[in-house]
């Protein structure tokens, strides 16, 4: 612990990952990004920055950086063949049962070709759940046990089940020059250099002083 209290964890380039975490080899992981207890991810990618609290399941997922991921999150959980006779787990994990040599890929398959996009900054809170398929912009903040059933717009903040737009964190011009800046894609020195601003600027200041010239 560090003098206030706070749990003193140094990140880096490898990626920290608790050791009762189950992380599959199909998942990519970026620099200074750091795995709850007990969370599970597969077919997914975490970007520079971002972390993922404790008990969270995560699946054919693209996670931008500096994503902040609140404790029991679920984003794209797996969906059942409801199209079908069943939809039963029986019916694509056959071997499980002993009903088939084989399992049934083209369901896994079509799982794959509904991803979920989170685009970079974005703040999910406590058990809100992403159904498949949705993209949710960048800066946008997803309230505690939300279900998000559609698209999420750039720096909007939504909550509810389903999640609703509660408000916008910017106007949209601000958000536009926000987005403009990408902050996100700087370097670490670069972070390091701005990080005074990050902190004490209001946000205009900040889009005033690190806007691209025209």
């Amino acid at each position: 612990m560090d003098s206030s209290g706070r749990l003193e964890k140094t990140l880096g380039p490898t990626p920290f990952i608790h050791e009762t975490a189950r992380i599959l080899p199909d998942c990519v992981l970026g620099s200074y990004t750091d795995i709850g207890a007990r969370t599970v991810m597969r077919n997914a990618s975490l970007g520079d920055y971002s972390y993922v609290v404790n008990d969270c399941n995560i699946a054919n997922t693209t996670i931008g950086k500096f994503c902040s991921i609140a404790s029991f999150v679920r984003i794209n959980p797996g969906n059942h063949p409801t199209w079908r006779a069943s939809q039963h787990h029986f019916t694509y994990r056959s071997r499980q049962y002993d009903l088939a040599d084989n399992d049934d890929d083209t369901f896994f398959d079509w799982r794959c070709d509904h991803p979920v996009a989170l685009q970079h900054d974005i703040w999910i809170g406590h058990g809100a759940t992403i159904l498949p398929g949705r993209t949710v912009g960048a800066g946008a903040v997803i309230g505690a046990g939300a279900v998000v059933t559609k698209d999420v717009d750039p720096y909007t903040v939504v909550a509810g089940v389903p999640a609703r737009t509660l408000r916008r964190r910017f106007d949209p011009g601000v958000a536009d020059r926000l987005l403009e800046i990408g902050w996100w894609e700087w370097p670490h020195e670069r972070l390091r250099a701005a990080l005074g601003d990050f902190r004490r600027l209001p946000v205009e200041a900040f889009i005033e002083k690190y806007r691209p010239s025209a």
